[in-house]
């Protein structure tokens, strides 16, 4: 059994903000492989499915982003479940926006739902990291985290959540490389001829030209043709 978890804060007013890319995700997941719905439970909320033979939870804690852990460990707790089982979706400021990265371990480098997670369940478990961008000054990480994603980052937004639903199946069953290369397909889809996302269309071919139609003897000119020419002529 795999626990997926998407951090975020819950309520309306975070729906789009940058810091819920990751109940984003795990919304698409749920949504495109048939999960049951979603419903209250460990403090947040929990789908319940199965992606290829991996039977899946879904959970999106509901204790707001630095109590994320919280909800993670009831979650766990209950199912008898150990870190390397969990699979955490989550924000990235160091990644440029449309990046993804796996990592298993490690520090939580300022994030508070990583923090969270590490005094609850410790740091053993998967990351899935979603990069966001970074507002250049690290005093406007929290209102940039907090803020929705501008309508020009719609598109590879779109496609990024595509792609993790399209490799949903290669994370749940821990194929790394299976799943990034689905996210790569979406975000960057191979062009017929070569050609690459946003390339201009290359332009059609001129038609050959038609050949010359034989020339006629001029008028003016004299015709030098034999009789016996000239016969041949009037049965072609």
């Amino acid at each position: 059994m795999r626990l997926i978890v998407g951090l975020g804060n819950p309520g309306a007013q975070y729906a789009r903000n940058r810091h819920n890319i990751g109940f984003m995700a795990v919304d698409r997941i749920a949504a495109d492989h048939g999960f049951s719905p979603w419903r209250a439970k460990f403090q947040g909320e929990i789908a319940e499915g199965r992606l290829g033979p991996e039977k899946v939870l879904l959970l999106k804690p509901g204790t707001f982003m630095n109590l994320s852990g919280q909800s993670v460990g009831a979650a766990m707790r209950f199912h008898k479940m150990n870190p390397p089982q969990v699979i955490v979706l989550h924000d990235e400021i160091d990644l440029a926006p449309g990046k993804l990265k796996l990592k298993t371990g490690g520090g939580h480098a300022g994030h508070n739902g990583l923090r969270s997670l590490h005094q609850h369940i410790g740091e053993e478990y998967h990351r899935v990291r979603l990069g966001v961008g970074h507002p250049g000054n690290k005093d406007a990480v929290p209102g940039y985290v907090l803020h929705d994603f501008p309508r020009a980052d719609e598109e590879w937004l779109d496609d990024m959540m595509r792609g993790i639903s399209d490799g949903a199946e290669e994370l749940a069953s821990g194929d790394g490389p299976g799943f990034l290369n689905a996210v790569a397909r979406r975000l960057t889809p191979a062009r017929s001829g070569g050609g690459t996302r946003g390339g201009k269309e290359a332009p059609a071919a001129a038609p050959a030209p038609a050949p010359a139609a034989a020339k006629a003897p001029s008028a003016a000119e004299p015709d030098r043709r034999t009789p016996l020419q000239k016969l041949a002529d009037r049965f072609k």
